[in-house]
């Protein structure tokens, strides 16, 4: 057996490895399972013990675990309590962003490459926020939804930047398949807005418990189509991806609460359970660490490209930040916001294939991603204080058994 069918195996004992660690140092610190995913990745990866190697099936996974990480970030987001000014506000800070973005690729890596390194910089993980929000209970709160915010136009807009600056056709044309991909957004979800949804709800309600799941394969279905279509039109896959979250929470809201609890448990279990964790674990087994550390540049690069993350997207955080907000706030919202991952994978990996970007630039953006995941949600967490306090007591009915 080969490194590359080792994976198959030994990467799904690593997926059951990492909630474990995390669990372990939990009474030390809260450290986001996603930062033990990363470091397996990249030990058993060829950057160090060389157990696991790039596989077609792994990447595969990989990308479908990225496409439901999105999927699950567009589905959690209340659009209505977003709409208005928190959405202005994280947009002008999303350009500003993007602006002080090219600003440094323009002195590191001029021409097409400072606006890989642009988008890059003017990212957000909300995907890998999302988890962690969740955990802390911090989804509903006002910060939480002011992170989700910022999260999303972080997330949504670099996705937008990505397919029409960087997609092989030319700009206009790129902008007009966009501009139809977006129409054709528009379209389903006021379809979904509009149509009687009883009839879905009872076949989801009547095969939720059985083997016939109708609402998980018309979930991943909503996911293949959307998908599908961003990749025939030549836009980001992930594009599609967040739509039909969107689609999907507009789908369900109207449900019976426990039906829509169900399906979403369900979503989740194929989601965290085994496709996301092979995204970040893959991910550390393909960080070109040797590219890395080949070229003292390019390793300098990394601290800066972190810092720089901090900087821009934490200064256009505050452009959302509630009028009253404590300075501690404030500091934990600018951490939160300087977290990115997926888009920097994304968008180096185009920049690398189309000659925009060289290997041990990109690696330095990867690098430096990786470390915001590392250090930012902890910080920005560790920051804003105890969940417990700020949240209240959990309600009994909560609780996992056991803890009543």
């Amino acid at each position: 057996m080969n490194a590359g069918d080792v994976g198959l195996v030994l990467l799904p004992l690593l997926a059951v490895a990492a909630p474990l660690l995390a669990r372990g140092v939990r009474p030390i610190m809260r450290v986001p399972i996603i930062v033990f995913e990363l470091l397996l990745g990249i030990l058993v990866g060829p950057a160090a013990l060389g157990w696991v190697e790039p596989h077609a099936i792994l990447e595969k996974l990989s990308d479908f675990g990225l496409a439901m990480l999105f999927f699950v970030a567009g589905s959690e987001i209340d659009f209505r309590k977003m709409a208005g000014r928190p959405v202005v506000r994280a947009s002008i800070g999303w350009v500003l962003s993007v602006a002080l973005g090219i600003g440094v690729g323009l002195f590191l890596a001029p021409g097409e490459g400072m606006v890989v390194i642009g988008i890059a910089l003017s990212s957000t993980a909300l995907g890998t926020l999302m988890p962690i929000l969740r955990d802390a209970r911090e989804l509903n709160t006002p910060f939480g939804q002011v992170v989700t915010a910022v999260g999303a136009v972080g997330e949504f807009l670099p996705l937008i930047a990505i397919s029409v600056f960087l997609s092989t056709r030319t700009t206009p044309v790129a902008a007009a398949v966009l501009l139809g991909f977006v129409l054709l957004a528009v379209l389903a979800i006021l379809l979904a807005r509009r149509l009687p949804h009883g009839r879905l709800h009872s076949l989801i309600r009547a095969t939720i418990h059985t083997s016939e799941q109708f609402g998980v394969r018309f979930v991943l279905l909503l996911i293949a189509a959307l998908v599908g279509l961003s990749v025939m039109l030549d836009l980001d896959m992930l594009l599609g991806a967040f739509v039909a979250g969107a689609i999907w929470r507009i789908l369900m809201a109207r449900a019976p609460r426990k039906d829509a609890e169900d399906v979403e448990s369900k979503v989740e279990a194929i989601a965290f359970g085994f496709l996301v964790p092979i995204f970040f674990l893959y991910t550390g087994v393909n960080f070109d660490l040797a590219a890395l550390l080949a070229s003292p540049a390019a390793l300098a690069l990394v601290p800066l490209f972190l810092i720089a993350l901090l900087v821009i997207r934490g200064s256009a955080a505050q452009l959302s930040a509630p009028p009253g907000l404590a300075l501690r706030d404030r500091a934990a919202l600018g951490a939160l916001a300087a977290t990115g991952l997926p888009i920097i994978v994304a968008v180096t990996a185009i920049g690398v294939d189309q000659d925009m970007l060289d290997t041990g630039t990109a690696a330095a953006l990867v690098g430096a991603g990786m470390l915001s995941v590392l250090i930012y949600p902890l910080l920005g967490m560790t920051l804003r204080g105890d969940a417990q306090r700020i949240a209240g007591p959990q309600p009994a009915d909560e609780l996992p058994q056991g803890e009543l």
